[in-house]
């Protein structure tokens, strides 16, 4: 039987999911603190506020899995004061209901690496926001009353990610006429993952068997590129010059003492310096899963802010 599935948090991840699960007849429960003015046909909305233990616990009531997919401001302050705080409450709350935790994460747990990062990578992030990220995946695996899987996100893109290196800033400006404009390395090959793949992985690990579970597994991505590149690809679609503009890392350290973004952006510069790569082969195998060929990734996105 499909999981009976909450999504908590409605960013571009949450957003997917509903869709998806919208669109193939399945229920999507949508819980967040306000109702968004978007939910896809169909789907429900349950208010809930996830820093309260109480609160979520109610939320999740009748729900066979949790998926969260919930983004923290990009500030390590916030970063340590409520990452713990929502992963021990989501631990609870899947605890009292006898729901399983589908955990949409990211990569920064991983440290510098010379090859591409897999399951097994250690947890020996050096900055502030990448511990906080190594100590709730500990939180979560020493749990073993709740059966949780992390799914590990590179930067994601597609229709409707504004914030993303290849969001507005980026595919965005390519799309009004200006250049592009990009924060990562633009000649390293990076791997970037398909927003509406990233959705479709995470409904697969909430209908999977109880074996997928106690464990993180790495989002599959299309063959890495160099940005430069994709910019190109993004041009192409377009049918306007690949314009681009980025801005050194020397120069970055340096704005970030008086931009805080920057200067929180830079703390993790090893993930945008130097070639930035995945190894999702664990989880293609395991689900018979293909990532969205990078072309067509970037055509959708660059037609979506097209349109915007």
């Amino acid at each position: 039987m499909p999981a009976k599935i909450m999504i908590l948090g409605y960013g571009p991840i949450g957003r997917a999911v509903a869709r998806q699960l919208s669109d193939a007849g399945r229920e999507a429960l949508v819980a967040q603190r306000r109702e968004p003015a978007n939910l896809p046909s169909g789907a429900r909305f349950r208010a809930c506020d996830a820093l309260d233990r109480a609160s979520l616990t109610a939320a999740l009531r009748g729900r066979d899995v949790l998926i969260c997919t919930i983004g923290l401001a990009y500030d390590a302050a916030i970063w340590e004061r409520d990452w713990p705080r929502l992963m021990t409450n989501m631990l609870a709350a899947c605890e009292a209901n006898g729901a399983r935790l589908v955990f949409v994460d990211d990569l920064y747990m991983h440290g510098p690496q010379r090859g591409p990062l897999h399951e097994n990578t250690p947890l020996d992030a050096p900055g502030r926001k990448g511990r906080v990220r190594a100590a709730i995946t500990r939180q979560w695996q020493a749990m073993s009353a709740v059966k949780t899987a992390a799914l590990r996100v590179t930067d994601f893109y597609g229709p409707g990610v504004v914030l993303s290196v290849l969001g507005q800033e980026a595919i965005g400006r390519l799309a009004a006429g200006r250049a592009a404009q990009l924060g990562i390395a633009a000649d390293e090959p990076h791997a970037f993952a398909y927003a509406p793949d990233v959705a479709t992985a995470a409904i697969l690990l909430a209908d999977a068997a109880d074996d997928a579970y106690g464990r993180a597994w790495i989002m599959p991505c299309a063959p890495a590129r160099t940005p430069r590149a994709v910019i190109g690809m993004a041009a192409a679609a377009l049918g306007v010059k690949p314009r681009l503009q980025a801005l050194p890392g020397w120069l970055q350290k340096v704005m970030g003492r008086f931009v805080p973004f920057l200067g929180e952006w830079t703390e993790t510069s090893y993930q945008h310096d130097r070639p930035f790569l995945v190894d999702g082969s664990s989880f293609e195998r395991y689900f018979g899963f293909r990532p969205m060929p990078l072309e067509q990734g970037i055509s959708a996105t660059a037609a979506s802010f097209r349109k915007s």
